[in-house]
């Protein structure tokens, strides 16, 4: 063989750049079981999970929340930036978003959840970059059920990657998730670096950070999050995302359940009229600023 032929055999695809598959695999029996175990609903927690220097980069990368690159999302039931535009992600976050819509990570993220044949969205819809600044939050809520633009798609898995350095456990922005009767949070877990986490989006798999950060004003929490679905089969409920108030939240659960049904009200014309959700997010950013 050519010393070409075999520099280009050993070099790494830009997938196993940022995974490191060789180490995943060979735990994949132990994960999947403690993924199928895991309560309230399936879920797992993966530490150190992609290369560290690419997470590093990734996280150095992520637009300041000035930045056009976001949309904002102020209203009841969140307060965050989003970002679903690949083609205006840094270097890095595109890298690590394309390695994890891959067909190599959809085939490890079948086996490790049990549900065959998941699909990536290459469109990112509701996923991609996420931040949120001090006084952030997004209350408890089970996921929407089907693609907004593509109906014949069931909403299955997330995966959310963690991108806080340093990050304390006084500046709150735990990832909660809670019992399907919504009676308590049954799991908290810090949003780390390089921290992984993946669960099931069944109909009451209810998750969020419901309590605003506390972070220092110059920090931020940032993540990257996508989404994966399969072909939908037979009739799915078709439902937007799914608020709930907590036990404790007492006054607060009418504006949640009001302003829930608002935003039913514009799922229901986005998934009709094919509104844009950064045109939507321009609006509430104008009122936040009025209010």
């Amino acid at each position: 063989m050519s010393n070409a032929l075999q520099e280009q055999v050993s070099q790494p695809t830009p997938d196993q750049q940022v995974v490191s598959y060789d180490r995943w695999r060979s735990r994949l029996p132990e994960l999947k079981a403690s993924y199928q175990d895991a309560k309230p609903f399936p879920h797992i927690v993966l530490d150190d999970f992609l290369e560290s220097r690419v997470v590093r980069e990734a996280a150095s990368e992520i637009p300041a929340p000035e930045s056009e690159a976001w949309a904002h999302y102020v209203h009841i039931n969140e307060r965050k930036l989003g970002s679903t535009n690949r083609k205006d992600f840094p270097l890095h976050v595109g890298l690590i978003v394309d390695a994890l819509n891959a067909p190599p990570f959809l085939d490890f993220l079948s086996e490790l959840t049990g549900i065959p044949q998941l699909q990536a969205d290459e469109t990112l819809e509701g996923g991609g970059m996420h931040q949120i600044r001090r006084g952030g939050f997004l209350n408890i809520h089970a996921d929407f059920t089907v693609h907004p633009k593509r109906r014949h798609l069931r909403r299955r898995v997330n995966v959310l990657l963690y991108l806080n350095e340093d990050w304390l456990e006084s500046y709150g922005g735990d990832l909660e998730l809670w019992e399907k009767d919504m009676s308590k949070c049954a799991h908290r877990i810090q949003p780390l670096l390089n921290r992984v986490v993946v669960f099931n989006t069944d109909e009451d798999a209810y998750h969020g950070h419901p309590d605003k950060l506390t972070c220092p004003e110059d920090r931020t929490r940032k993540s990257i999050a996508l989404y994966y679905f399969t072909e939908a089969q037979g009739a799915v409920h078709e439902r937007s995302t799914e608020y709930k108030a907590r036990p404790t939240d007492g006054l607060k659960s009418i504006a949640i359940f009001a302003d829930k049904m608002v935003l039913r009200l514009y799922d229901f014309a986005k998934r009709r009229l094919g509104l844009d959700d950064r045109m939507t997010a321009r609006i509430l950013k104008l009122l936040s600023r009025k209010r």
